[in-house]
C-alpha cells in the first residue's frame, strides 16, 4: 500500500483522491522526485480491504500506520479525498508533517449526498475492454485517471473497489465538517483549486485566511487539476517546494 518511488532527501508522500490509486500520480512522480524521496499510497478500500468503520479518522490512522517507519517530517501532497486525509493527518500528527499541498478539497460538504452518484457508478459498462473504450466513456482526462486506478483482467478494466464503499466514504462528508481539523494544522500549506471545482463556493478561499497558507486558482482546470492542467499544477507546486526545500 506504500510504494517507494525513489529520490533522495526530504520525504514526500502523495495521497490520491476517491476512486483513485497510487498510480494516478505516475505522470508527476518524476518531477516531484527532484525535490525529495517520494512515496505513493493506495488508500484503504481502493484495491485492498476498507476499514471496518468508514470514517476519515480511520483512513488517517491507516496512513499513519503505513508511514510509521519514516522518521523525518514529510511534505504531504493530496488530491480531493487525499487532500482531506492529508490535512487531518497533519492535525493529528503534527510532528510528521512539515508542509502540505492540498488540491481541490474543502472542509464542509454538509447536505450533499452520494446516492445518485453511486447509482450512476453502478451502471458503468464494466469491464472496459480497451483503453479507448474507457477514454471514450469518461473523456481523456478522467479516462486516464480511471485506467491508472482500475484492476486490469484478461477481458478488460474493472472498478478496484466496492461502489458501496466509495459511496459511504463520500456520504460521511455530507454529514460533518472538517474545519476544526483544518484549524489545528500548523504546517505551511499550498491550496490549489480548479476553475471548475467541485468544492462549495468560497471555502478554499476561506481556508487561505489561515496564516502560512497560499491559495492558487488554476484557470481551465476541472477537479483533476494535476492532470487537467499539468504544467500549471507543476509550476505552482514547484515554486512552493523550492521554498520548502530552502527552509
Amino acid at each position: 500500500m506504500l510504494y517507494d518511488e525513489g529520490g533522495t532527501g526530504q520525504p514526500i508522500l502523495l495521497l490520491h483522491g476517491l476512486m483513485g490509486s497510487a498510480r494516478t500520480w505516475r505522470r508527476h512522480v518524476p518531477w516531484i522526485r527532484e525535490f525529495g524521496h517520494v512515496y505513493t499510497f493506495d488508500a484503504a478500500g481502493h484495491g485492498r480491504p476498507a476499514p471496518k468503520e468508514l470514517t476519515t479518522e480511520a483512513f488517517v490512522e491507516d496512513v499513519a500506520a503505513a508511514v510509521a517507519g519514516i522518521d523525518e517530517p514529510m511534505i504531504v501532497i493530496g488530491h480531493s479525498m487525499g487532500a482531506l486525509h492529508a490535512w487531518c493527518f497533519a492535525a493529528a500528527h503534527q510532528e510528521k508533517v512539515r508542509a502540505l499541498v492540498l488540491e481541490d478539497m474543502a472542509p464542509d460538504f454538509r447536505g450533499r449526498t452520494a446516492e445518485n452518484w453511486a447509482h450512476m457508478v453502478s451502471a458503468w459498462p464494466q469491464p472496459f475492454a480497451t483503453e479507448d473504450a474507457a477514454k471514450e466513456f469518461f473523456g481523456p482526462v478522467a479516462g486516464q485517471y480511471f485506467l491508472d486506478s482500475f484492476t486490469r483482467r484478461d477481458d478488460g478494466w474493472y472498478l478496484h473497489g466496492d461502489v458501496s464503499t466509495f459511496r459511504d466514504i463520500s456520504e460521511e462528508w455530507g454529514t460533518r465538517h472538517f474545519w476544526d481539523q483544518w484549524a489545528a494544522v500548523t504546517a505551511p500549506t499550498l491550496l490549489i483549486e480548479g476553475e471548475y471545482t467541485i468544492t462549495p463556493d468560497g471555502q478554499m478561499g476561506e481556508m487561505a485566511q489561515r496564516p502560512g497558507t497560499q491559495y492558487v486558482r488554476i484557470a481551465d482546470a476541472g477537479h483533476l487539476v494535476h492532470d487537467d492542467q499539468p504544467q500549471s499544477y507543476r509550476d505552482v507546486v514547484t515554486e512552493f517546494l523550492v521554498v520548502q526545500s530552502a527552509s
